[in-house]
């Protein structure tokens, strides 16, 4: 195959149908808790899909982990459990300054 003629290319098929990013914040002063976890769906390279967690307290780097899906449903399928449980455990959208 020359490298002068165009290749088809096919690699909107395989894209993240929509975007999935998510950013939740769980705070309680009483308790010097001020925690921050956020999520994102992103496409590899490769094509894969892969879910992105960060956390740890807010104004700080905290941690980060990848989980790497070979179809984008497991990582929405993810995703969504792991909203589930953070929206249990008292986490909520960081709220908005309105004047």
């Amino acid at each position: 195959m020359s490298l002068d003629v165009a290749a088809p290319c096919d690699d909107h098929v395989d894209m993240i149908s929509q975007p999935y990013q998510l950013y939740v914040e769980r705070t309680d002063p009483a308790k010097n808790m001020a925690r921050y976890y956020a999520m994102e769906i992103e496409q590899t390279m490769f094509g894969e899909a892969c879910l992105t967690r960060r956390w740890g307290r807010i104004g700080k780097r905290g941690q980060e982990k990848q989980h790497v899906f070979e179809r984008e449903e497991e990582a929405v399928r993810l995703f969504l459990e792991l909203l589930k449980q953070k929206r249990g455990r008292g986490y909520r959208p960081k709220a908005t300054l309105r004047y």
